[in-house]
């Protein structure tokens, strides 16, 4: 079992905990939080082993997962890596660019493994179609939730979008040709409601929608490529996988046959894979203590969480652009 320090116990802290407590990959050792009194609380609640200061949780685990506010990610990854911890970092990696480049270069020297916390690649309607997506050449996604004040230090392109970029980047395998976006401040002092147009080297589009002051929640992405057309509902967990083939000389009474104007004719076909029912979260660290301990390269590298980022800050650059 890896010896495992959470760093944060807030509301996504406390999950991680009980995640990892209920682990048969990690010992938790315990937590560390700088408000000493949600500290002190959290160790009474839930039994816990509270750390009075970073250092001495570091000192004695084999993994540190930081599940604290973007603006601490760096410094308290730099200073796990540095003494030969793995780091666990929720997203965004970091704050800035250059912070997350900066890790790539410790996380190198140091010889350790980092994972960022991008959770829905590990959502059950994505893992059951992630292999059905080809060569997209054009993507759409709608990110919408109910307004909570928890968040908003950030504009919505991290708090929320930034989800549906590491998705498209992990399926899209071609680099960033341009981007336009743009965003609007309704309540917070950075933009509520954002929308960008990413294309990509390739031909590939996409158009990705984020708001965090809708009236209902929302996590649907579709993807279009040669013959198949793939929805992906995030937070319902469910798919629609809709593929057309070349039609039979004789359709059957119930075929669904489409001919186009050059007279080719197309069979519409319906694919149900089956998903599994998980916990993303419990399924995201347990893989990366699976990357530690056999030595794999972990499923969301500080790399790819990098290069999220780098999207995410050029859309909201194009913001200022607009």
């Amino acid at each position: 079992m890896l010896k495992i320090g959470v760093l944060g116990a807030g509301h996504l802290g406390k999950i991680h905990l009980r995640l990892l407590n209920e682990s048969p990959k990690y010992n938790l050792i315990g937590f560390y939080d700088p408000d000493a009194e949600n500290g002190k609380t959290v160790e009474s609640e839930f039994g816990y082993t509270y750390f009075e200061n970073i250092d001495s949780l570091m000192n004695e685990v084999d993994v540190v997962d930081i599940v604290t506010p973007t603006l601490s990610h760096y410094e308290c990854a730099k200073k796990a890596m540095q003494k030969g911890k793995h780091v666990f970092i929720e997203k965004p990696i970091t704050n800035t660019l250059e912070e997350a480049e900066e890790l790539l270069i410790i996380e190198d020297k140091n010889q350790v493994k980092g994972q960022v916390g991008h959770v829905e690649r590990f959502n059950p309607a994505f893992g059951a179609v992630k292999n059905k997506i080809k060569d997209p050449m054009f993507i759409e996604t709608h990110r919408l939730a109910e307004f909570n004040p928890r968040g908003t230090d950030v504009p919505v392109v991290l708090d929320l979008m930034i989800h549906d970029i590491d998705v498209i980047l992990s399926v899209v395998n071609s680099e960033v040709k341009r981007i336009n976006a743009s965003g609007v401040s309704v309540i917070s002092n950075s933009p509520d409601i954002a929308n960008a147009r990413i294309e990509f080297q390739n031909g590939c589009v996409a158009n990705l929608t984020a708001s965090r002051i809708s009236l209902k929640n929302m996590r649907k992405s579709r993807f279009f490529q040669r013959d198949a057309y793939i929805s992906v509902d995030f937070l319902e967990k469910q798919v629609e996988v809709v593929k057309m083939k070349d039609a039979p000389e004789i359709p059957g009474e119930f075929d669904m046959v489409l001919q186009n104007a050059e007279g080719e004719k197309k069979q519409i076909y319906f694919e149900n894979p089956e998903i599994m029912s998980n916990n993303a979260i419990q399924d995201e660290l347990e893989t990366f203590a699976d990357a530690i301990t056999n030595d794999n390269t972990p499923m969301v590298t500080l790399k790819q969480g990098t290069k999220a980022l780098d999207v995410a800050l050029q859309v909201i650059a194009s913001f200022k652009d607009a």
